[in-house]
């Protein structure tokens, strides 16, 4: 039995992306999970892990924050005294890399995007990466969710194993082929952090436009609001251009309604969950041509691909799904559903991470 220790910064994305891999490792191996409190903690901990609260300041830059982190996760290590050490996300992976290799324990990150301080450049990138160099150089494997990053840190820095995998996978099973909606009002779902990054601004410029112009739809919006855009959502709202919803916990019921997701993202993803399991619910998705998107899509196949900040070629080609026949939606929802099947099968994940963890 070996003891696997997992950095993560929260336990929504561990439970949510992680849970199969987790309920395989605990048939035979001790596992024991580093990361804020949260709601899923309770359910990470039935499953049979051992929790450690570990506070960590996700998207702060200050130097004394991260180097108590550092601090903790080398504690950590003499405590638990772990064989292997899982990591995800940047921080975990920067930090508790530089935890494990000075401590001479093996570890496994996972590269589950490269985030806005490498995306933008600048001072700040230099120090991320220089911070990467260092931690990810002694990994036993580093896995990376999209090409373009694999490329990009191979280029920056010295990684000796590193391995593509299809970005967190779907779980066919939970994210099932849904029957397609008649289409009398065609609904469209935004499902993300209310953030400019995430394309909020292009798509509510093409509900606005496209409501008008075709009274028989809908645009709905699932998410918390970060940044300040909860007027700029009311009046959306009161006008009759949008459907907010909030936080939704389980998107389930707005798929079965649904006839297309739109992320217009250009925030630096890993591979975008939002439309693994739209798609492996048979809808089409509409999305931007960035890694970690246009590989979840077969431009006019399964989808459509869109510029990047380009409200009217969002406008365009909604327009364009809008003029399709139901037949042909319909199959292009069908079409994304065995692409998921075919390519993006959790399982694939779950058997790489075994094989790694094997191997160590």
């Amino acid at each position: 039995m070996k003891r696997i220790l997992i950095l993560a910064n929260n336990d929504v994305g561990l439970y949510k992306f992680r849970k199969e891999l987790i309920q395989e490792l605990v048939k035979k191996h001790k596992v024991y999970i580093s990361l804020p409190y949260g709601d899923f903690v309770p359910n990470l901990k039935d499953m049979g892990c051992e929790f450690i609260d570990t506070p960590i300041s996700r998207r702060g830059t200050n130097p004394i924050e991260d180097l108590k982190l550092l601090r903790n996760y080398k504690n950590i290590l003499k405590d638990v005294k772990p064989d292997v050490v899982l990591t995800y996300t940047i921080k975990p992976n920067i930090y508790g890399g530089l935890a494990c290799r000075t401590s001479g324990v093996p570890y496994i990150a996972n590269i589950t995007g490269l985030g806005s301080a490498v995306e933008n450049g600048g001072l700040l990138q230099k120090i991320t990466l220089s911070l990467y160099k260092v931690a990810l150089k002694k990994a036993q494997c580093v896995f990376f969710q999209n090409k373009d990053n694999k490329e990009f840190l191979n280029k920056k820095i010295t990684i000796s194993n590193s391995r593509l995998i299809p970005g967190s996978g779907v779980n066919l099973k939970d994210y099932a082929l849904l029957d397609y909606p008649t289409d009398e009002v065609v609904n469209f779902l935004f499902i993300a952090r209310i953030m400019k990054e995430k394309g909020i601004d292009q798509y509510l410029e093409a509900a606005e436009y496209i409501k008008q112009k075709h009274p028989k739809t809908t645009f709905h919006v699932l998410g918390f609001c970060e940044q300040a855009y909860e007027n700029k959502l009311k009046d959306m709202e009161d006008k009759g251009f949008i459907e907010y919803h909030g936080m939704q916990s389980d998107v389930s019921e707005f798929h079965k309604i649904s006839h297309c997701t739109i992320h217009p993202t250009y925030y630096p993803e890993g591979m975008s969950n939002v439309l693994l399991e739209s798609a492996a619910c048979g809808r089409p998705v509409i999305t931007t041509n960035r890694s970690g998107c246009r590989e979840i899509v077969d431009d006019e196949i399964n989808g459509y691909i869109v510029e990047q900040q380009n409200s009217q070629d969002l406008i365009r080609k909604i327009e364009q799904f809008l003029n399709t026949d139901y037949e042909s939606k319909k199959k292009m929802g069908l079409k994304g559903r065995i692409k998921m099947e075919e390519e993006f099968d959790r399982q694939i994940i779950i058997n790489a991470y075994l094989r790694e963890i094997d191997i160590h």
